[in-house]
């Protein structure tokens, strides 16, 4: 194998690589949806309670944002680093 080979196979491997971290964020996204949609019913059910499910809602969507970040810093430093 050729050193140019190998070069365009190591870029080919990085933007696979950064692809699947990427995956990572399909999981953040269905979380949110689903953290959404289960706080917008508590509430709708009892909307004396909605300041505490709006609190405890925003928390862990944070948490699930987090995740998602997390994958895009792995793809960035996949595609611009090294």
């Amino acid at each position: 194998m050729t050193a140019e080979v190998a070069q365009i196979l190591v870029q080919g491997l990085k933007y696979l690589g950064a692809g699947l971290a990427m995956v990572g964020t399909l999981g953040a996204g269905l979380g949110i949806g689903i953290l959404g949609s289960g706080a917008v019913q508590g509430i709708a059910r009892n909307p004396d309670a909605a300041g505490a499910i709006q609190i405890n809602m925003i928390l862990a969507i944070a948490f699930a944002e987090a995740v998602a970040i997390y994958a895009l810093v792995v793809a960035m430093l996949l595609l611009f680093v090294g």
